[in-house]
C-alpha cells in the first residue's frame, strides 16, 4: 500500500514538474519569437507551479519574467518595476543555490533597466515632471543600493516636484544611511591651455599625463551634501507648516557645518518666512560679518533677499557687490530688473485711466515715473555691457529702453542686436 502511494507522489510530483518545463520552454520560445502576450501567457501558467519548483526552475522563471517585462515597449514604470524585481530575485535565487547560470544575463538586464530609467528621468526633467522623474530614479536606487547617488537624486527631483513627503523619506534614508555624497575628480592641467580639466577616470587622466598633453595629475573632492539636504529637509517642513520640526532641522544642519555661509543663510530665510525678521536680520549680520570683503557673499544675499520680497534690501547687497568687484555683471543686471519691475504698476494704472483732464494729468505724472525709472535702469545695464558685450538681453533690454526715451542709441543697440543675432 505504502509502495503504491509513493509511486502516486512521485507520478504526482513528476507531472508538476513537466507541466512547469512545458510553461517555461513555451515562455521562452514565444519570447525568442517577440510574442510578449503568449510569453506572459505562459509564465502566468507557470506561476502557481513555482512553488513546489527547485531553485533552478525558479531561477529560469523569474529571469524569463524579467525579460518578458523589460521588453515591453509602453515605458511604465510599472513593468520596469516588475523586471527590475524578477532580475533581483533571480540573483537572490543563484547566490542562495551556488548557481550561476542566469546571473550575469540578470546583471546585465538590471544594468540596461537601469540605463533606461536615468534617460527616461532626464527626459522628465526637461518635460518639468520632476516627480515622475523622482519615482524612476528612486526604482533605479533599489535595483543597486549601493549607488546611493540615485536616492540623492531622487529626493530632489521629488522636491523640485514638490512632493515633500516622498522627498523627507528619500532624504531620512540617506541620513540613516550615512551618506555624504563626497565624489572624487581625476584631474590634470591642460599643457596648452593651462587650465585643470577633469576625467572620467583615473586611467584616462594617467593616460593623458603619460602621452604628455596633460602635467600636475591631481584628485580633488566635492564638498559634503549633508548640509544641503537637512537644509532641505528645514525648508520642506517650513513648506508644510511644522515650525518647530523646521527649527531642530536647522540645528541639525548647523552642527555638521557651522561655518557655512551658505547654511546661515537659509537659516535666516527660514526665519524670514517663519515671520521672525529681527532673528532674519540678526542672522544676515552675522553672514556679513563673517566675511565682509567677499562680493559673492553679498551677491547671494541679494538674491536671497529679492526672493524673499524685500527688493530694497536685495538692491543694497547688490550694490556692494559692485563696490567689491565694479565689473560683477550679475548684480548689474539684477539691479536693472529691480528698478524695471517697478514698470508694472505704473503701466496698470496708466491703462486704468479714463479720458478726463484730471486722467490726462495723472498720465503724464506717470509717464515721466516711468521714463525715470529707464534712466535710473540704464547704468547698471551699459555697466553689464561693458564687462559682457555679448549680452543679448541686456542689449535688446537697452534698444527698448531708449526707443521709449527717444534717445538714438536705440539705433545703435538695434544693429548690435542684430549682430550679436546673426543679421537676423
Amino acid at each position: 500500500m505504502r509502495t503504491k502511494f509513493i509511486i502516486a507522489l512521485f507520478l504526482t510530483v513528476s507531472a508538476i514538474g513537466f507541466s512547469q518545463k512545458k510553461a517555461l520552454n513555451s515562455a521562452k520560445k514565444a519570447l525568442k519569437s517577440g510574442d510578449l502576450e503568449v510569453a506572459n501567457d505562459a509564465l502566468i501558467a507557470a506561476e502557481g507551479l513555482m512553488d513546489a519548483a527547485d531553485d533552478k526552475m525558479k531561477a529560469q522563471y523569474y529571469f524569463l519574467k524579467g525579460q518578458v517585462a523589460s521588453a515591453s515597449s509602453d515605458k511604465s514604470l510599472e513593468k520596469m518595476e516588475s523586471a527590475a524585481n524578477a532580475f533581483t530575485k533571480v540573483l537572490e535565487i543563484e547566490e542562495a543555490s551556488g548557481s550561476k547560470k542566469y546571473t550575469n544575463e540578470a546583471n546585465a538586464g538590471i544594468q540596461k533597466l537601469r540605463q533606461a530609467l536615468v534617460e527616461q528621468a532626464v527626459e522628465d526633467q526637461k518635460a518639468g515632471k520632476n516627480k515622475e522623474a523622482a519615482d524612476k530614479l528612486y526604482l533605479g536606487y533599489r535595483t543597486n543600493k549601493a549607488d546611493t547617488s540615485y536616492l540623492y537624486f531622487a529626493a530632489s527631483n521629488a522636491v523640485n516636484g514638490k512632493d515633500y513627503d516622498a522627498a523627507l523619506r528619500y532624504y531620512d534614508e540617506l541620513i540613516d544611511l550615512g551618506y555624504e555624497g563626497i565624489e572624487k575628480s581625476y584631474v590634470a592641467t591642460n599643457k596648452e591651455s593651462g587650465e585643470v580639466e577633469a576625467f572620467d577616470s583615473k586611467e584616462l587622466r594617467d593616460f593623458s599625463v603619460k602621452a604628455g598633453t596633460h602635467i600636475k595629475p591631481n584628485v580633488t573632492k566635492t564638498e559634503s551634501r549633508k548640509s544641503e539636504i537637512t537644509k532641505n529637509i528645514a525648508l520642506i517642513y517650513i513648506s508644510q507648516g511644522k515650525d518647530e520640526e523646521a527649527i531642530k532641522a536647522m540645528e541639525a544642519a548647523k552642527k555638521e557645518n557651522p561655518n557655512d555661509a551658505s547654511l546661515l543663510q537659509a537659516e535666516a530665510d527660514m526665519f524670514y518666512k517663519l515671520g521672525n525678521v529681527a532673528k532674519y536680520k540678526e542672522l544676515m549680520e552675522q553672514i556679513v560679518a563673517n566675511d565682509p570683503e567677499n562680493p559673492n557673499l553679498f551677491y547671494n544675499l541679494g538674491v536671497s533677499a529679492s526672493r524673499l520680497g524685500d527688493n530694497e534690501q536685495a538692491v543694497e547687497y547688490y550694490k556692494k557687490a559692485l563696490e567689491l568687484k565694479p565689473d560683477y555683471t550679475s548684480a548689474q543686471i539684477n539691479i536693472a530688473a529691480i528698478i524695471l519691475s517697478g514698470e508694472t504698476a505704473l503701466n496698470d494704472e496708466m491703462n486704468s485711466l479714463g479720458t478726463s483732464n484730471a486722467d490726462y494729468k495723472r498720465f503724464d505724472i506717470l509717464k515721466k515715473q516711468k521714463q525715470d525709472l529707464y534712466r535710473e535702469a540704464v547704468p547698471f545695464l551699459e555697466g553689464a555691457l561693458e564687462s559682457k558685450p555679448d549680452n543679448v538681453e541686456a542689449v535688446r533690454t537697452l534698444m527698448q529702453i531708449f526707443y521709449q526715451l527717444d534717445d538714438p542709441k536705440a539705433e545703435d543697440m538695434k544693429n548690435k542686436l542684430k549682430a550679436l543675432e546673426g543679421g537676423n
